[in-house]
């Protein structure tokens, strides 16, 4: 007589726990990037409309999702992304990323930094300081504007159309330097050229005499920029065009930094 795995229960048991449900309708409704619907929920997670009904309730409820204006659709809230961030910058110094953007910055001789998207800005998750005393500190944590800066450009550059209609309606293209986009249309321009080349750049845009490059993190080619990783560095010791020459390596780190963080 064949008995049952009592191991293989548990973890069958464990995988249906209602607290995973849920965490696993969250991460449905996050991976959307936009604002899903009760009818898409249901279609994604292929679970009964009344069960994701009850659940998506309760995330409401508990201040992890929120309704639009028009009361259908569910969105990602403030307290989450925090919670999402805190999650990123865990471990950071002993981290395999942390190692990942050393190593990088002993190849190029620059800090490098890792960064996300957090609603309309971009918070530094990770960051490797270069040695050279000239350097713009910023700690995990920090933020920067999204219309001037690398990574900020990226992450616009590869958001669905309409996520990134309603985030370019809302800036505020405030003029930090003399290079800096100041309107709408200079910025959809910059987009579109960031897309053909996978690459984006802050030409003292957001500091004067700071440079910066960036490339996308993914998990796999064609899926969703997930991070951006980032070398800056003073222009008067890394002029923009040499900083450039650094995109294969720093294309190598984000790789390296997707296959640790899958």
């Amino acid at each position: 007589m064949d008995y049952p795995d009592p191991v293989a229960s548990d973890d069958a048991d464990l995988a249906t726990t209602p607290g995973l449900r849920l965490l696993q309708l969250l991460e449905l409704v996050a991976a959307g990037g936009e604002p899903q619907s009760l009818s898409d929920v249901v279609r994604l997670s292929g679970q009964p409309k009344p069960s994701v009904h009850r659940m998506l309730q309760q995330l409401e409820h508990g201040g992890l999702l929120s309704r639009g204006s028009d009361g259908r659709r569910y969105a990602i809230t403030p307290r989450l992304m925090r919670f999402a961030e805190t999650v990123l910058r865990g471990s950071t110094v002993t981290g395999v990323r942390h190692a990942v953007l050393r190593q990088l910055v002993a190849d190029v001789g620059e800090t490098c930094n890792l960064t996300a998207l957090s609603g309309a800005e971009v918070i530094y998750l990770d960051r490797v300081e270069t040695a050279f005393p000239l350097r713009l500190e910023l700690r995990p944590g920090s933020r920067v504007p999204l219309h001037c800066s690398a990574s900020g450009k990226l992450f616009l550059a590869y958001l669905p159309r309409a996520q990134r209609d309603r985030l370019l309606a809302g800036l505020n293209y405030e003029r930090h330097t003399s290079h800096t986009l100041q309107s709408r249309d200079a910025l959809e321009a910059e987009l579109d050229r960031i897309r053909q080349s996978g690459h984006s750049v802050d030409a003292e845009e957001f500091i004067d005499g700071l440079v910066c490059v960036a490339v996308p993190m993914r998990d796999d080619p064609q899926g969703p920029v997930r991070c951006a990783v980032a070398l800056q560095a003073p222009a008067v010791r890394m002029p923009l065009p040499q900083a450039l020459q650094q995109i294969e390596k720093l294309r190598t780190a984000a790789q390296a930094i997707a296959r640790a963080m899958h």
